[in-house]
């Protein structure tokens, strides 16, 4: 398996409703190659002095490192939370035909 440029970008949102019309935003960008959206999630944590105990949807966005400047963008643009959630994980390999989708599918991205 050959060393990809591919990363999994990770975020949450409140709603499948709000994660389906992120990702889609992100695709029609061609930010990503594809958003897979996990419904209810349980993320608890602490927000503004408080303990918060909410149901997500977790979002595993496939893109490129190139495309992460954009992504960044596009989230402050796009993403309904004051402090949404955007962590970058390196792919150190993948199946040659998929890592080449992701770089296909993303290579005319515009922001």
């Amino acid at each position: 398996m050959p060393h990809a440029d591919a990363v999994l970008v990770l975020t949450t949102l409140g709603s499948e409703a709000d994660a389906v019309a992120f990702v889609r935003a992100l695709l029609e960008r061609r930010l990503v190659a594809c958003g897979t959206m996990l419904p209810n999630s349980r993320s608890i944590y602490r927000w503004e002095n408080k303990i918060a105990d909410e149901v997500e949807v977790t979002v595993l966005l496939k893109t490129r490192s190139g495309c992460l400047d954009a992504l960044q963008q596009s989230f402050e643009e796009l993403h309904p939370y004051k402090l949404p959630e955007l962590l970058v994980i390196p792919v150190a390999a993948g199946l040659p035909k998929y890592i080449g989708w992701i770089a296909d599918e993303t290579g005319l991205a515009i922001a």
